[in-house]
């Protein structure tokens, strides 16, 4: 049985409105850096690696931080799905659009850190999760990149390179 169709929870209610859940997105979202979706997706793909349900792999990790230990298996299947969230999804190729302003780029990359540090003190606020959304989305956008893992790489260059 494939527990990547748990990903919305239960009919009618979405994975986010379970408490544990929204931590566990939330705590994603401030690590890895992702928006909402590929957040939940990790979640998912790491519950399939673990062959356990979506809201067992989300308590097993928002108990860790409280002192219990997150189980081995539970903590490999997490970092494995980690690591492909931010695989590539197409070879890097050359950019061929218009680059984004240094200024826009280094304003929108600040604003995706400021709300990292704001989930990584809150991951459940429901404000702070739609704000690091909207600046993965943002920046994913501004850098013409699919992940913001990648999107956060281009910046990054982007800044690194003289001017």
């Amino acid at each position: 049985m494939s527990h990547t169709a748990d990903v919305q929870g239960s009919p009618g209610r979405p994975l986010l409105a379970r408490p544990t859940a929204a931590l566990a997105v939330g705590m994603l979202m401030a690590t890895t850096p992702c928006s909402v979706r590929d957040a939940e997706r990790i979640l998912a793909t790491a519950a399939d690696l673990a062959n356990v349900n979506v809201l067992d792999m989300a308590a097993a990790m928002t108990a860790g931080p409280g002192g219990t230990p997150v189980p081995v298996r539970l903590e490999r299947a997490l970092r494995h799905a980690i690591r492909a969230a931010r695989t590539p999804l197409r070879p890097k190729t050359a950019r061929t659009g218009v680059l984004p302003s240094r200024t826009r780029a280094e304003e929108v990359l600040s604003r995706l850190r400021g709300c990292q540090a704001r989930l990584a003190a809150t991951p459940s606020d429901p404000g702070a999760l739609r704000a690091m959304d909207d600046a993965a989305y943002t920046l994913c956008v501004l850098m013409d990149r699919p992940t913001a893992h990648e999107a956060v790489l281009a910046a990054e260059e982007l800044l690194a390179t003289p001017a």
